[in-house]
């Protein structure tokens, strides 16, 4: 749909804001959803190869917990 935005920018600044007790830059909230997007692109990707090296059929919450920690620690600033 033509006009729709991805995510409310001014809430996550807004949250952003509330947790830091900075301000935020003009285009923070874009980096950070792009972070986030790359971040879950990750752990899609090795929560797969979990499931596979486990013999499950797709990707299980069980697979997504294993990862999540590595996952995380790429991603930790």
């Amino acid at each position: 749909m033509p006009g729709q935005k991805l995510y409310p920018r001014a809430t996550v600044k807004k949250i952003v804001k509330a947790h830091s007790n900075c301000s935020v830059s003009k285009n923070a909230d874009v980096m950070i959803f792009l972070d986030y997007m790359l971040f879950m692109q990750d752990l899609v990707k090795e929560a797969s190869i979990e499931a596979k090296k486990g013999g499950e059929r797709g990707i299980t919450a069980r697979s997504v917990k294993k990862v999540t920690a590595d996952s995380l620690a790429k991603f930790k600033g």
